[in-house]
């Protein structure tokens, strides 16, 4: 008889205590009805302020194929997925969200795109069901992606895919910190596809990303993976420059003109407060990819674990 594959369920959990429950019995129930796979669930509880990982222990107690993890600090979302990558044994690993509004009933769909030969399978929302605010950051997100990694405009990025075990095993070696699942698998393989799912209203809370949340998202996904931004950077001061010669030349036109005409300070000023602010950008975006070699070279950790349950039952791969 033929082994059965492996699917390795990763899902990170930060104020998740009302719904991670939901989410296990959602997937335990689907894949009753898929039993050609084995499975797996990690349940990474990055530093939750309530009683998530309470129920995460729970969980483990109730299941011997659900794995706890606990983080000893918030490390962010991403972080926790790489810290549930370290304990999955499957052939595939499919990510989800914690609040339910991924639907785990429709995993079939991305499985059986994997099985059709693509490495990695996004998730793509017949309609969102977030909220404005996080809507526009996704949009956001995503031309960042498109700009500084290159993603396809045709590929939609979701927080809900499935990936081969190669895949995993090659965004495993990245171990700096700040990572971006994102750009590890656009650097990893360009096999991707999406397939529609239904997204589902928020059961309990809101959503965990504020404002500062996704700004410093974005600026770790175009930092970690790309130089776009010096070389815009670059660009920019080309053209500064060729503005500024091209107003001296005016300038300098005008007073052979009309000898009487005092130039006015005024434009002067302006042309300072426009070259001083670029040059404190550019300063400022060169800053932060040398503050990130600095945090890499210092062998920052990307995640710490404090405690893993039903992890020693298991049989690494």
């Amino acid at each position: 008889m033929a082994e059965k594959m492996k699917i390795s369920f990763v899902i990170p959990c930060y104020r998740s205590e009302k719904t991670i429950g939901k989410v296990v019995d959602e997937i335990k129930e689907k894949m009753k009805s898929i039993n050609q796979y084995e499975y797996e669930i990690i349940l990474v509880n990055d530093c939750s302020p309530d009683n998530t990982f309470d129920v995460i222990r729970r969980l483990c107690m109730e299941n011997h194929n659900v794995i706890g993890v606990d983080h000893a600090k918030n490390f962010g979302q991403h972080a926790a997925l790489m810290a549930g990558f370290h304990f999955t044994t499957g052939d595939i690993v499919v990510c989800l969200d914690d609040d339910g509004q991924t639907p785990a009933n429709e995993v079939d769909k991305l499985l059986y795109k994997i099985e059709e030969g693509y490495d990695v399978v996004y998730a793509e929302y017949d309609k969102k069901q977030h909220s404005a605010f996080r809507n526009f950051g996704s949009n956001i997100n995503r031309k960042m992606t498109e700009m500084m990694l290159q993603k396809p405009k045709e590929l939609y990025i979701s927080s809900y895919f499935a990936a081969k075990r190669f895949v995993i095993d090659e965004m495993m070696k990245y171990q700096n910190a700040y990572p971006y699942v994102i750009g590890l698998v656009l650097r990893t393989t360009k096999n991707i596809c999406n397939v529609k799912v239904h997204h589902r209203e928020r059961i309990e809370g809101s959503s965990g990303y504020s404002m500062k949340k996704l700004i410093a998202l974005w600026v770790n996904g175009f930092t970690s993976f790309s130089v776009m931004p010096l070389r815009i950077a670059t660009y920019g001061g080309c053209c500064v420059a060729l503005c500024g010669f091209l107003y001296a030349i005016y300038t300098i036109i005008r007073k052979l003109v009309d000898p009487e005409r005092v130039i006015g300070w005024s434009s002067t000023i302006s042309i300072m407060l426009i070259l001083g602010g670029f040059i404190l950008l550019v300063l400022g975006m060169i800053g932060e990819y040398v503050g990130r070699i600095y945090i890499s070279l210092n062998n920052s950790p990307q995640y710490v674990v404090r405690t893993v349950i039903n992890y020693d039952q298991k049989d690494e791969k």
